[in-house]
């Protein structure tokens, strides 16, 4: 080889920069937990999975009872604090291959796992000198005793947790059908 030429160019930065937008595209810039988006095609690749292999997904949506009040009184940025770390409690309560988003495992494994979301949500949080303290509505469907829509199972879940917090809060209420007449009244 007698002559060669050429460039070389360090694309480090630009790939840092994709990476970047990339994750921005895919969680919520306040809690860092992963956004609908993210949510949604997580949730039907565990759906396509469970189908294949014939086994259950639970879809668990958590509202911490009495935010507004917390958030109207307080302040946003108490608020914005509180729900950080609400968000930081619920990743370290769960496995690694759970999903925690902001809007599956071993079905045996689900009362636990919702026992523990519910204490994490329960301890006290002190931010700027007050002591918070919240607990949390959950609302669970499963895939497929519940049904198969993607779309189906977030709504389900959606009602199962309105029906949580109706009934007295701080509490888990697993999907029925007749919620779905219950949602239809509290949207009329």
């Amino acid at each position: 080889l007698l002559y060669y030429e050429g460039t070389v160019e360090d694309v480090s930065e630009r790939r840092r920069h994709q990476a970047e937008l990339q994750y921005q595209a895919t969680h919520d810039p306040l809690t860092g937990l992963p956004n609908r988006n993210l949510l949604q095609d997580r949730l039907s690749q565990a759906v396509e999975n469970a189908r294949r292999y014939k086994r259950q997904v639970a879809v668990a949506f958590v509202d911490l009872d009495n935010f507004k009040i917390i958030n109207d009184s307080l302040g946003h940025a108490v608020g914005d604090c509180l729900l950080q770390e609400i968000a930081h409690r619920l990743l370290a309560s769960l496995r690694a291959v759970d999903t925690v988003a902001r809007y599956g495992g071993d079905m045996a494994d689900l009362a636990l796992t919702l026992e523990r979301i519910l204490a994490c949500i329960a301890e006290p949080v002190m931010v700027d000198g007050h002591d918070l303290r919240v607990s949390g509505s959950i609302g669970v469907t499963v895939y497929p005793r519940d049904g198969g829509d993607l779309s189906a199972l977030l709504s389900q879940a959606d009602a199962a947790m309105y029906h949580a917090k109706s009934s007295g809060r701080g509490q888990v209420q697993f999907y029925k059908p007749e919620l779905n007449s219950l949602a239809h009244e509290r949207l009329e």
